[in-house]
């Protein structure tokens, strides 16, 4: 039987601010991409959302980001390679600390944001993640996005590469995610998001916001933990992978 992983950013909540519904999401997703104090999360956030993803038997992937709690991450950095590796290596660590707390430990790494997006193109940064995510553990994949200079940087590298697809962002016709700045950048419709991701999963094929249809491959799909309906949304796309005959199973 065919399969994708679903994954969701969660553990973002910090003190008495609360974003996200984690506990109901992982009843639908396969990874759970937990914050790292960086962009979101607090250490009794992040250690409370390790153990209900052990609980409901959801992979463990650290979500790292630029040091921008202001601005939830979505703002790029021009810090050198060596502070962005160091960074990404102290999130890391910390993760793996709460993860082994709650029984179970990182198996997967996941950029986050600006720094997902800025490392699609951008040679620096996207090798200073790579040397971190190495150094670390050269066995641990990466989620990144298909055609990035990132996912080539960490292939290069040794890792394994892992190209994931976004149930609830729209499209340009090269293949990038729409910014958040522009209008119709996040998808709401959970039939139409459905529809795109079977048909993802089925034939590979991802339409644009242009209309043009895309060819992609990738063995995950994500769903935002902070988009509005977020719980439905990743209900409604599980159920109709299964429907359509594609299982929801972790890559990890």
């Amino acid at each position: 039987m065919p399969f994708i992983d679903l994954n969701s950013d969660v553990g973002e909540s910090f003190g008495n601010w609360t974003m996200g519904d984690d506990a109901s999401v992982f009843r639908h997703v396969s990874s759970a991409n937990v914050a790292c104090g960086f962009h979101a999360g607090d250490p009794t956030t992040i250690a409370r959302t390790c153990r209900e993803a052990v609980a409901a038997g959801v992979t463990i992937g650290a979500h790292v980001g630029y040091r921008d709690l202001a601005g939830f991450g979505r703002r790029f950095l021009d810090c050198s390679a060596t502070e962005l590796a160091d960074d990404v290596l102290y999130q890391l660590g910390a993760l793996q600390a709460l993860a082994h707390a709650a029984g179970s430990e990182i198996k997967y790494v996941k950029p986050h944001g600006a720094l997902y997006n800025t490392i699609v193109h951008h040679e620096v940064h996207a090798q200073a993640v790579a040397d971190a995510v190495h150094a670390f553990s050269p066995g641990l994949p990466i989620l990144l996005l298909p055609g990035s200079v990132a996912l080539a940087k960490a292939e290069a590298k040794g890792l394994r590469g892992v190209a994931e697809a976004f149930a609830d962002r729209a499209y340009d016709a090269d293949g990038t995610l729409v910014s958040r700045r522009e209008e119709g950048a996040v998808l709401h419709d959970h039939a139409a998001i459905t529809e795109n991701m079977v048909r993802l999963a089925t034939e590979g094929k991802i339409v644009a916001r242009d209309g043009s249809v895309l060819n992609v491959h990738a063995e995950s799909i994500c769903v935002h933990g902070d988009t509005p309906g977020a719980v439905a949304m990743a209900g409604a796309v599980s159920a109709g992978l299964e429907a359509a005959g594609v299982a929801v199973r972790s890559f990890a």
